[in-house]
């Protein structure tokens, strides 16, 4: 396995495309596979989430998904099955972090937080695994 494929196996940041100035306003782009390793097959957006709440709490069978804070600050957790945890913060619109599928994932949003993310698959309430007892026990077995 080269070390692309790894990378494409973990989550990891990524950085889109920032264009303009402070003048005028800045604009970040996603186009084909230039910066998403999956062609993106559904567009989501959560807002007004209270800063008590953790969402996600899933993994996916299938799903790749980049998800990205295009207002306020989102903290992403990411779990593998061996145990690996990471920590990313997403403070600005062009930064994301991609989430590969059989990754234990939760987001903690801050005030006026607005998260987007792009999925490689339409929705299929079946691609979810939403018990974390389930998610250990299928991936160990794999």
């Amino acid at each position: 396995m080269n070390k692309a494929e790894e990378k494409i196996k973990q989550p990891y940041l990524i950085e889109f495309p920032v264009i303009g100035e402070p003048s005028t306003g800045f604009i970040s782009v996603a186009e084909g596979k230039r910066i998403a390793p999956f062609e993106v097959k559904r567009v989501f957006w959560t807002y007004d989430t209270p800063e008590s709440i953790v969402r996600g709490r899933h993994a996916h069978y299938e799903t790749e998904q980049i998800i990205i804070a295009v207002m306020g600050r989102i903290l992403v957790t990411t779990e593998h099955v061996d145990g690996k945890v990471d920590v990313f913060v997403l403070d600005r619109p062009g930064k994301g972090v991609y989430v590969p599928p059989n990754v234990w994932h939760t987001m903690q949003y801050y005030l006026s937080a607005v998260q987007m993310v792009l999925a490689s698959t339409e929705y299929q309430a079946e691609d979810y695994i939403r018990d974390y007892t389930q998610f250990k026990s299928i991936w160990k077995k794999r």
